[in-house]
């Protein structure tokens, strides 16, 4: 991956990371990049990543095991070189990850994130797309309940009909006569 040539759902996470706080859309957004591009290379890194987004939605929600849980994970995925690649400085992300870690442990009160971006023309776009919205660049995050608790209020209902579906699927394939 050329310096610059970022997969615009990365920029996308990168600029929810820091710009609304949403980390369960983080996760929303490089899962489903991850997931629809299988060999590009990335997906231990991306996966780091979507952890990473998902540890610190946790731990703001106060769910400490979780948060260290999804830290750790995160942590032995994420390698400097591929993080260096995608515009990051891998070792300031990786030290930051074992402060998290270290936070959690001494029971320390959440605090946002901020991934150290090294790429300053990706840096530079993100903080101008986010003061074009209106959004300060790594400020704190609010406790909206929206923001906090956006997994428990999403609409789910697409989900369970597709489970529903799947599941009736299954009972009338176990229902087939079979031969032999």
């Amino acid at each position: 991956m050329e310096k610059e040539e970022y997969p615009d759902d990365y920029e996308a996470y990168l600029y929810e990371f820091h710009a609304t706080r949403d980390y369960f859309e983080c996760h929303e957004l490089l899962e489903a990049y991850w997931k629809a591009h299988p060999g590009d290379g990335f997906g231990e890194t991306w996966v780091g990543l979507i952890q990473l987004a998902v540890g610190a939605y946790h731990y703001r929600r106060g769910n400490l095991r979780g948060a260290a849980k999804m830290f750790a994970q995160a942590r032995r995925r994420l390698a400097k070189e591929r993080l260096d690649r995608l515009g990051l400085d891998g070792g300031a992300l990786t030290g930051m990850i074992d402060e998290r870690l270290a936070a959690l442990g001494r029971g320390d009160a959440f605090a946002d994130p901020a991934l150290p971006i090294a790429d300053a023309s990706l840096l530079a776009r993100l903080r101008e797309r986010a003061a074009s919205a209106g959004l300060g660049w790594a400020l704190p995050s609010g406790t909206e309940p929206a923001l906090v608790h956006r997994h428990a209020l999403r609409d789910r209902s697409d989900v369970v009909a597709a489970r529903a579906a799947a599941a009736e699927a299954k009972r009338a394939r176990d229902a087939e006569p079979r031969n032999g």
